[in-house]
């Protein structure tokens, strides 16, 4: 059975919303339609130009994308097309037709780049990969992941994190970059190319990484937790993924102005962690948030 959810969300563009979804409905590839007769590849397309204010339709990863005329606001018919959207997915109604997919099918590229940890390497590739990030220590926690769980079959993975555009690998020691990169580069090309999931559908629903989810989690904390969060999402975590990991609150201890965050990817166990940890995040907390924060002490993920 289908498990499609949809989920609004506005763009920059006052006339065109994205209808996000918790799968990916294309093969990596975009879709553009103008009226219904450059529709005929995409019966889900079709299906929404019988709505008399609908002007295009964009179809691409994880999401549907809907211009309108001018005849209606977005906020008065928004989550009607929502729900209209979920039921046909969920009712097993085609998005786009096969060949459609086989005649647009786009090369995927990978390449490798080091991290400041020695023992990981980032994967990243020219396609949208998933919609949050994911972290396997094990093959038995990967069973989520048909991605991670191939990884782990090579006897040298010992962590996959998993992030929008890149998979950073975590290696035992036993093995040396030279002698696996192209190994496993090739690898990751090969199963993206063939659209396999990288991870199952219900993964971000599972491990509590929804949208829905999330904004609940974060509604549900006291402000200066909303502060660290924020300044963590706009300062630091860029940094971080780019260097192929992921640093995400944990808790704060008010009485002890102490935060806990949990290092993930190639920040796991990275050597220089412990430094931008105290040098940088630390001291962040603490000039902007005065009196508020005396320490931060990090969870290997």
């Amino acid at each position: 059975m289908n498990n499609f959810k949809v989920s609004v969300q506005a763009t920059n563009n006052n006339a065109i919303i994205k209808f996000e979804l918790n799968q990916f409905v294309t093969q990596h590839q975009s879709f553009e339609f103008n009226n219904i007769d450059e529709a005929k590849t995409s019966p889900l397309a079709q299906q929404l130009f019988y709505l008399p204010f609908v002007k295009k339709v964009y179809i691409s990863g994880n999401f549907i994308a809907v211009e309108r005329y001018n005849i209606v606001d977005w906020k008065d018919v928004q989550d009607e097309v929502a729900q209209q959207i979920e039921t046909y997915l969920n009712d097993g109604g085609i998005i786009l037709e096969e060949e459609a997919q086989s005649a647009k099918k786009v090369p995927v590229t990978i390449y490798a780049e080091s991290t400041p940890n020695p023992a990981a390497m980032k994967f990243v590739a020219n396609k949208k990969l998933v919609t949050t990030h994911f972290e396997f220590t094990s093959i038995d926690d990967a069973k989520l992941s048909p991605l991670a769980t191939e990884l782990f079959h090579f006897p040298f993975v010992k962590n996959v994190f998993i992030e929008e555009n890149y998979v950073s690998i975590t290696k035992y020691d036993r093995a040396e970059w030279q002698d696996i990169t192209m190994e496993l580069r090739e690898f990751i090309r090969s199963f993206i190319e063939n659209g396999k999931d990288i991870v199952l559908p219900e993964a971000a629903e599972s491990l509590e990484k929804s949208n829905d989810q999330l904004d609940a989690q974060f509604e549900s904390l006291d402000d200066i937790s909303k502060e660290i969060i924020n300044i963590l999402e706009e300062y630091v975590k860029p940094a971080v993924a780019s260097d192929g990991g992921n640093i995400q609150f944990i808790s704060y201890d008010a009485d002890k102005k102490n935060v806990s965050v949990l290092l993930q990817g190639a920040c796991s166990g990275c050597p220089s962690s412990t430094y931008t940890l105290k040098s940088g995040i630390e001291n962040m907390l603490k000039q902007m948030l005065q009196d508020k924060v005396e320490t931060v002490e990090a969870i290997n993920g």
